[in-house]
């Protein structure tokens, strides 16, 4: 067995989206080879209402998959094809927008307030950029969850995973998505297919992904009182790790225990060309799209 070594190690970093919902973008509008079929994600935690509850208005999609997870709170959405629905707390909702759907998701709280979820952009290869739009909601009780000796928890929401396939099925990455929970002071490794590029995504806790008896941390610039220091700083809370080759990732857990998204998918190894939330291959395909939208024929008849 081969461990993935870190290649890439990143903070989430504020941002506003939709009609000023304040979030963080853990990658995204970047080098997408980087993370290759996956394209873009962010983190829209937040406690404050007035920060999120504006949502996202209505807005087109094409050429992509849009992955929403919710860890907190609720989120509406409706499409123009008729689709709406709820989303509640350990849902997920797989999106294929294909050919395009004009699609809006309008976040609310849980009762103190809170607002938590993901989501995360797959691409499409060029051979199914103008399929159907279709989508897959699940709920959270459907989703699988394996708890090994140790007490680590996986929650399988796509993929086959410790002898557990997940209910998201038949999307274009083949992609593994996985909730992780690695309890305080515990190490663990965790088996990736060798020919997927993947990520890991901490979002509570902290701990390390380099294969050291003990977590060291990786040596960052940070202020602190006003001072910018040079320090050794654990990969924890909003920390993006992006591995290199292998079979496998290893993780040490910290003093709290870790808790992180782990994905992985099959890379598309296709030119990449997007206008905000429209993913083709090219310019000349993103420009028909802009016109379509103008003249109204974006949304294509079911096929």
């Amino acid at each position: 067995m081969s461990i993935r070594p870190v290649k890439h190690e990143s903070t989430a970093t504020p941002t506003m989206e939709g009609a000023g919902v304040k979030l963080h973008r853990v990658f995204g509008f970047g080098d997408p080879a980087m993370t290759d079929p996956f394209l873009m994600m962010d983190d829209f935690r937040n406690d404050n209402p007035a920060e999120y509850i504006r949502g996202f208005p209505w807005h087109p999609h094409r050429g992509i998959e849009t992955i929403t997870y919710v860890l907190a709170g609720t989120v509406e959405h409706g499409d123009s094809l008729g689709n709406s629905g709820l989303l509640g707390a350990g849902d997920i909702q797989w999106m294929t927008a294909g050919s395009g759907i004009m699609h809006q998701e309008m976040p609310k709280g849980d009762f103190a307030g809170r607002m938590h979820g993901f989501q995360l952009w797959a691409n499409l290869p060029s051979s199914l950029k103008m399929t159907a739009p279709r989508y897959q909601d699940v709920k959270s009780t459907d989703i699988p969850v394996v708890v090994d000796d140790d007490g680590t928890a996986v929650r399988v929401i796509c993929g086959d995973f410790w002898g557990k396939a997940g209910p998201v099925d038949g999307v274009a990455a083949e992609p593994i998505y996985l909730d992780v929970s690695v309890p305080p002071g515990r190490k663990k490794r965790l088996p990736v297919d060798t020919y997927r590029n993947a990520f890991a995504y901490i979002f509570a806790g902290s701990g390390t992904f380099r294969d050291a008896s003990k977590p060291f941390g990786v040596r960052v610039e940070k202020e602190v009182d006003g001072e910018e220091l040079n320090i050794r700083d654990m990969s924890g809370n909003r920390t993006l790790v992006v591995f290199d080759s292998g079979d496998e990732v290893t993780v040490q857990a910290g003093d709290q225990g870790i808790r992180f998204l782990l994905v992985s998918g099959k890379p598309i190894e296709e030119p990449v060309a997007w206008h905000g939330p429209i993913v083709m291959n090219s310019r000349e395909e993103i420009m028909q799209a802009m016109r379509e939208l103008q003249n109204g024929t974006f949304i294509k008849a079911a096929h």
